[in-house]
């Protein structure tokens, strides 16, 4: 039995995820959701991903997708490609007991795991800045909104954003209409 795949982004209104490889706002909030959502769990991202954070973070494993062999940082695991990426996160994900299997990014990561992706917790940043990077809006055919929370800008958080959390439907199922 596989453990659910579940894409984990923060999207602003005009759909951009980042600018020049790097986050683009100051989310403190979402942060601490994006740890909440990933410890004790096999992540799995892109190269430039990994190189934006710089390191392994603390209390879950990290599996980088590149087509580099040469980049082996120390305390990540590597895939030559997003199947064989997911295939070792499924292995992990069993083996730690995981009740997901996170993908953290980036854009073209994303765009990979779309079709076999359970669970979307996508965190919408309330601003439109210049990027180059995107994430499209779920697809309402293919998944339902299950859960909404929004929450002001303040102190550590420098936009208003809103977490909403989206399912798979099932597959005979399409999206429920008024």
């Amino acid at each position: 039995m596989s453990v659910p795949l579940s894409i984990i982004v923060a999207v602003a209104d005009n759909g951009v995820i980042g600018r020049d490889n790097q986050l683009i706002w100051r989310l403190r909030s979402d942060l601490q959701r994006f740890k909440s959502l990933t410890l004790g769990r096999p992540m799995v991202m892109g190269r430039k991903t990994y190189q934006s954070i710089g390191k392994p973070l603390p209390g879950r494993e990290t599996i980088v997708v590149t087509r580099d062999p040469a980049f082996r940082p120390e305390g990540v695991l590597t895939a030559a490609n997003f199947d064989a990426a997911i295939a070792l996160a499924q292995e992990r994900a069993q083996a730690l007991g995981a009740d997901s299997v996170p993908v953290v990014g980036g854009g073209d990561v994303y765009r990979q795991a779309m079709p076999a992706t359970d669970l979307i917790r996508l965190t919408r940043v309330h601003c439109a800045p210049e990027g180059d990077t995107w994430f499209p809006d779920p697809d309402p055919v293919l998944f339902a909104e299950t859960g909404r929370e929004s929450h002001p800008a303040g102190p550590h958080d420098e936009f208003s954003f809103t977490f909403i959390d989206y399912r798979r439907r099932p597959r005979d199922e399409g999206p429920r209409r008024s």
